[in-house]
């Protein structure tokens, strides 16, 4: 039960995480290398907020929220709207938001020091036991949240305009422009929400580490190999990886050790794109005659 408790903590985290980068890719073809600098400044965000304005947990969350938006906000500012259209477009955002995630790094660095800072605990100190293990308010929390939120998220792409904008960008470029569909302003949402999400899950992932400058590559790294396990574009598939990194890393680190973690996802990675090309919920381009 311990594993499966951890396993399901990890997959909420990864999750947020993973479902911006892959509706970023997917609308957009823009893999954002800074979503893990967003993370971080998200951390700080809700740990200013815990300092400066109020312990409380609504108020601490919405601070790591609202940061990751304004992360997502600049992003799409400084580096999709200058870039968009440019030639060689895939290299140069990838090299842009690379970039722009080792700047963010350092600004972190000079701002708040290298020292990393706690947060609050937003979902208490209880505990509870289930089937022998031990369950921690801080890991019911985050998995409760983190279902709540994606479960919005789904909801939100399936019946609201924005939403089926999102979808039709996913689909063809061409086709949302000729009914009306503004890539720009949809580009903006992505990213906002992108952002938010990450702030979220940064929050969530800080009741057990704190909050750092380079806080955000392991979640950046995780949230890519769960975004391609799930087939980019695909909420369901990336939920369905989400789980099943979260998983595998879980059985790992408990039963192998922390060192071979990163070899099983590699395992993992191989195998599902042997067996599925697109990952887990992505569709396969039909075949020319």
């Amino acid at each position: 039960m311990d594993v499966v408790v951890t396993g399901l903590n990890l997959a909420a985290i990864y999750g947020l995480v993973a479902i911006g980068i892959s509706i970023t890719w997917a609308g957009l073809g823009f893999l954002n290398l800074a979503q893990g600098t967003t993370f971080a400044f998200a951390g700080y965000g809700a740990w200013w907020a815990s300092k400066h304005i109020t312990t409380s947990s609504p108020v601490v969350i919405a601070a790591g929220i609202v940061t990751g938006a304004l992360c997502g906000a600049f992003i799409c500012l400084v580096v999709f709207l200058p870039l968009q259209g440019r030639k060689n477009w895939e290299i140069r955002t990838l090299t842009a938001t690379l970039a722009l995630s080792f700047i963010g790094t350092n600004v972190i660095l000079e701002g708040f020091g290298p020292l990393p800072q706690a947060i609050p605990a937003i979902f208490g100190t209880g505990h509870f036991s289930l089937a022998g293990a031990v369950v921690t308010s801080d890991k019911t929390g985050t998995i409760i949240t983190a279902a709540v939120v994606l479960t919005v998220a789904v909801l939100a792409l399936v019946h609201t305009r924005i939403g089926l904008g999102v979808r039709a960008l996913t689909q063809n470029t061409e086709g949302a422009a000729l009914v009306g569909i503004n890539r720009t302003t949809l580009a903006f949402a992505i990213l906002v929400v992108s952002g938010a999400l990450a702030g979220l899950a940064s929050v969530l992932l800080a009741q057990t580490f704190y909050a750092s400058p380079d806080s955000g590559y392991v979640p950046l790294v995780k949230g890519l190999v769960v975004a391609m396990l799930g087939g980019l574009g695909s909420i369901p598939g990336t939920i369905i990886a989400a789980i099943l990194v979260g998983g595998v890393e879980s059985l790992t680190a408990t039963y192998l050790g922390t060192q071979y973690v990163l070899i099983t996802l590699f395992l993992l990675i191989a195998v599902v794109l042997l067996i599925r090309p697109r990952g887990l919920g992505g569709v396969l381009e039909a075949a020319r005659a």
